[in-house]
């Protein structure tokens, strides 16, 4: 390692300002996707909120909210400390100080990323500018302007056309001699002939100046054209410059990751997120990773759920394929969602006749198989009801969220209570214990929601964009900043209730337990307690009940 670069790894390698050498070090590193701080890491993020707390030059920014990130290190020599880094850009700039430097600074002078970018940008401009032309506007104001005008005259044409004709019709009513019809026939054929010269005439102008506006059109595409291809062009260049290393000192870049992980081209932004950044850099500096961390400050962005200094996993389609790379070498925690929690456990049923089977899934159990195939509800009933028709199944619950599931025994069954979900017609009721007070006792909450697709399996809130999401909802009883509360889900989308708690135009109260949109607990606490539908067989109403037995 040369003088230079020692110097920097000092100034971006932390000692911490408190003694821990009473903290024992994680045995493994840290899952990215699903974890908890390590108390290491919880102490590294406050010092660095404590730094950010005293930088007003970011203050602005800083207040918007970002995602910061630190890793938990020992140095060469076996010294503990800390590194920390900033997702994307922070003042625009990616290379602080007190931060670890990008993966690959494209922000450089004289880099080949800001020439380019330059000459996309002037492709804009002109774009903008022919676009917002006198003559662009007047070309196609003008072929607007002709197209109905020539509309209106050949309309007005067509009725005096009818008009003679029904006089000529009149006319034929009496005797007519010979000369008289030969001139009503010419009469006809004039005018027809007449149409066509009009016509013909208008359309001849509407080519002259749709060939202008389209001269305009084929300027503008070529300019689109070549702006797609430089960008696309320029996207792939800067992936190829994003060398990633890994704790087995391998190296690859962006694009290799990618395809490796069956993905074609990485997503926008890929490779500038905070936790590459710090195991680029430890990697790169000689340092052991021990420990990580993501945590969110400022305020929540409009869509997304973020909460100022709540801890968060790494983002699934920018991060994780990089990190898989990376931690190749790391002997990580284990993956806790492909623990199979509840082999063991038995699958209790609350309700059951000819038709229909109700049970209690508990929490962490999946309602159908996932990617690993693993132990879920769907795979439990085809072993209890190997005779079933059908898909079972009729809805499901998150893997987290415990509670009824209704499963059918044929098809017909199975399509009835499908239609009466899909209409409403079935009365759900969940049980949740929110972190927090609410500011009303009950009410019905209104936010469309859609999934992150830069994130999934979150969702976000997007009065645009989302599908429409109601819940009304009765707190039952409040203590120690806790809130026991029944949801009533009018609609039954994705992540709802726990968004439509979680968000600050929600309840701004997340559901305890809830690591997506809250804070990691033993569990996530909510439950779907009841269900009160028609029988779809006898038409009589029932209500099926287990409640939490956290309640």
């Amino acid at each position: 390692m040369s003088i230079a670069q020692s110097t920097d790894s000092e100034t971006r390698l932390h000692r911490f300002a408190c003694d821990v050498s009473h903290i024992g070090l994680p045995k493994r590193f840290t899952w990215p996707f699903h974890y908890t701080p390590h108390p290491l890491c919880t102490i590294a993020a406050n010092e660095v909120q404590t730094h950010l707390s005293t930088q007003s030059q970011w203050k602005t920014e800083l207040e918007e909210g970002k995602m910061f990130g630190v890793l938990v290190v020992k140095d060469k020599y076996g010294h503990l400390g800390f590194l920390a880094a900033f997702s994307g850009l922070l003042a625009e700039q990616n290379n602080w100080p007190y931060f670890v430097p990008p993966v690959y600074d494209l922000l450089q002078p004289g880099n080949y990323f800001k020439e380019e970018e330059a000459n996309i940008s002037e492709l804009n401009k002109r774009i903008e500018e022919i676009e917002n032309s006198d003559a662009y506007k007047k070309a196609h104001e003008s072929l607007k302007h002709h197209k109905k005008e020539s509309e209106h005259t050949l309309l007005l044409y067509k009725e005096d056309m009818q008009c003679q004709k029904r006089k000529r019709e009149l006319r034929r009513l009496s005797s007519l001699t010979p000369q008289e019809e030969a001139e009503l026939i010419r009469e006809s054929q004039f005018q027809k002939a007449e149409y066509k010269r009009l016509k013909q005439r208008l359309s001849e102008e509407a080519s002259i100046l749709q060939a202008a506006t389209d001269q305009l059109d084929k300027t503008i595409e070529e300019l689109k054209s070549e702006r797609r291809n430089r960008s696309a062009q320029l996207q792939q260049w800067l992936f190829r410059q994003f060398l990633i290393r890994n704790a087995l000192g391998e190296s690859k870049d962006l694009c290799a990751i990618f395809q490796d992980e069956g993905q074609k081209i990485p997503p926008a932004g890929a490779g500038e997120c905070a936790a590459p950044k710090l195991l680029q850099y430890a990697f790169s500096t000689g340092m052991m990773p021990i420990c990580m961390a993501e945590f969110w400050y400022g305020k929540s962005p409009k869509q997304e759920i973020r909460r100022h200094g709540q801890y968060y996993p790494s983002c699934k389609s920018k991060c994780e394929p990089i990190l898989h790379f990376m931690l190749r070498g790391l002997e990580t925690d284990p993956n806790p969602l492909e623990k199979d929690m509840h082999c063991a456990t038995p699958l209790e049923i609350v309700y059951e006749d000819s038709w229909l089977v109700a049970i209690n899934k508990p929490a962490g159990m999946l309602s159908v198989p996932g990617k690993q195939n693993k132990d879920s509800v769907l795979k439990r009933l085809n072993v209890l009801y190997p005779t079933a028709t059908g898909p079972l199944l009729v809805h499901r619950l998150d893997m987290d969220t415990s509670g009824l599931l209704i499963a059918a025994k044929d098809k017909e069954t199975h399509k009835c209570m499908q239609k009466m979900f899909h209409n409403q017609q079935i009365k759900k009721r969940y049980t949740a214990l929110l972190d927090g007070y609410p500011n009303s006792q009950e009410g019905i909450i209104n936010l469309p929601i859609r999934p992150d697709f830069s994130d999934r399996p979150r969702q976000m809130a997007d009065a645009i964009h989302g599908k429409p999401a109601l819940t009304r909802y009765q707190v039952i009883s409040c203590h120690q900043r806790r809130t026991l509360i029944a949801f009533y889900p009018i609609t039954g989308r994705t992540h709802q209730l726990r968004v439509h708690a979680a968000h600050p135009q929600g309840l701004n109260c997340p559901i305890v337990g809830d690591s997506l949109y809250g804070e990691k607990a033993d569990r996530l606490y909510l439950h779907a307690a009841s269900l009160t539908f028609p029988h779809p067989i006898t038409g009589k109403i029932i209500t099926i009940t287990k409640e939490a037995d956290w309640k």
